[in-house]
């Protein structure tokens, strides 16, 4: 996808206008992460076309099923090199965004590139279990792409939410997970709002994205230690 692509098809599909101050934000998060990747591995993508399509791209197809601007605050767990958070933030601005990840080196970088961007997000390295003792009851959405299996996101994600606040899980294939994630929405007072699937452009790779919202407080014991949520996964 070329940077004229990647504006039309974000205009066409997603209904985003985006103006020269934020595709320049987006040319220079892109250039630097391809340049910082030579030394430090945040991403198996490493061209730009690529960047622009499954990173990007990808990334805001989260406005299908929510509109952002009605959203305060957001928590991006496992975000990796910043995705989908950081590009949220660069789109929407107003968006008070957490980046949270427990690899270092990743938030060295997120740390490095948004002082670059001129951008301010808070940047957590810490497990989602742990960070969440000290934040429940904190985001209006919470969202994740691509980190783990939908059961471990659930209970790692939904004690962060207000109450009716949303959390909205960017996969690929999914059938599988969503029958195994039957137990713990029930479990953790949450309900399944929204399946959406669709295909990537250009690539036509299948995307889903799962939409879940949380109905009543989350019972004490959650999230449990990492360990535990495993036990019930295998």
């Amino acid at each position: 996808m070329t940077e004229q692509e990647f504006i039309s098809l974000v205009k066409t599909n997603l209904g985003l206008s985006l103006d020269d101050i934020k595709l320049n934000l987006l040319e220079i998060y892109c250039n630097y992460l391809i340049e910082y990747n030579k030394n430090v591995n945040l991403t198996a993508i490493k061209d730009k076309k690529d960047i622009y399509l499954k990173h990007f791209y990808d990334s805001l197809t989260l406005v299908k099923v929510t509109d952002l601007n009605q959203v305060n605050n957001l928590l991006d767990i496992g975000t990796g090199a910043g995705f989908p958070g950081m590009v949220l933030k660069i789109i929407f601005p107003h968006l008070k965004v957490t980046l949270l990840d427990s690899n270092n080196k990743k938030i060295k970088f997120l740390k490095s590139l948004s002082q670059k961007l001129g951008i301010e997000v808070n940047l957590i390295n810490d497990r989602a279990e742990i960070y969440a003792k000290k934040h429940l009851e904190e985001f209006d959405i919470v969202t994740s792409r691509a980190v783990a299996e939908l059961p471990i996101l659930i209970e790692l994600s939904i004690p962060y939410l207000k109450k009716h606040g949303l959390f909205i899980a960017l996969k690929s294939k999914v059938n599988q997970e969503l029958d195994a994630s039957k137990k713990i929405i029930k479990d953790i007072k949450c309900n399944m709002e929204k399946v959406y699937n669709f295909n990537l452009p250009i690539l036509n790779h299948e995307r889903t994205i799962v939409v879940i919202k949380k109905c009543e407080k989350t019972p004490k014991k959650y999230p449990r230690n990492y360990s535990e949520i495993l036990k019930d996964i295998k």
